[in-house]
């Protein structure tokens, strides 16, 4: 078996884990489901990590596969258990506050309107998240999210316009409004 350069490895770890640990926290709601999935991911990457970084598609592949592993989380029967505990873990909203002060666009804007989106974006349809999550927080556009997604560049859109719609409901339209312009 050939050997992969592990220190290009932990580079792109020490460098992309924050950014994949807050989308994959947007995606499920959970924190600690994040972490799962994030570790999955990255086990994921280091045996493809010779041929993606060859092709340089790191970052796409780490991508599809935080989406694909997060998809397949959903499909498990464990997964469909609900806990009745409503409280929010106070570490999530820190990781997603950024304290690092890095520039990123999470470490600016009203926390606890940031609080009161997440807490609407884990109420809107999984799929329809994903989609939101692509499109407005890693910043794809619909072609990338339709390759990413495998679906036609319509689904995403009506999944976005769907997804906007229910946080709308849950939020209302002024508030979406003003969270647009401060985050």
């Amino acid at each position: 078996m050939l050997k992969i350069d592990e220190a290009s490895y932990r580079e792109f770890v020490v460098a992309r884990r924050r950014s994949l640990l807050r989308t994959a926290y947007l995606l499920c709601g959970e924190w600690h489901l994040a972490e799962d999935l994030v570790q999955d991911t990255l086990a994921k990457l280091y045996v493809a990590w010779r041929r993606v970084q060859r092709r340089d598609e790191v970052d796409a592949y780490a991508r599809k596969a935080l989406l694909n592993t997060y998809i397949d989380s959903r499909r498990r029967p464990w997964r469909r258990e609900h806990t009745t505990d409503t409280t929010r873990h106070d570490a999530s909203t820190a990781a997603l506050n950024g304290s690092g002060g890095s520039g990123d666009p999470a470490d600016q804007g009203d926390p606890g309107m940031r609080r009161q989106l997440l807490d609407a974006l884990a109420d809107v349809p999984p799929r329809q998240r994903a989609v939101l999550v692509l499109r407005f927080w890693e910043d794809l556009s619909v072609e990338q999210v339709a390759d990413l997604l495998n679906c036609r560049t319509g689904t995403v859109k009506s999944q976005t316009a769907r997804g906007l719609d229910r946080l709308r409901d849950l939020l209302g339209a002024t508030t979406l409004a003003e969270m647009k312009e401060q985050l």
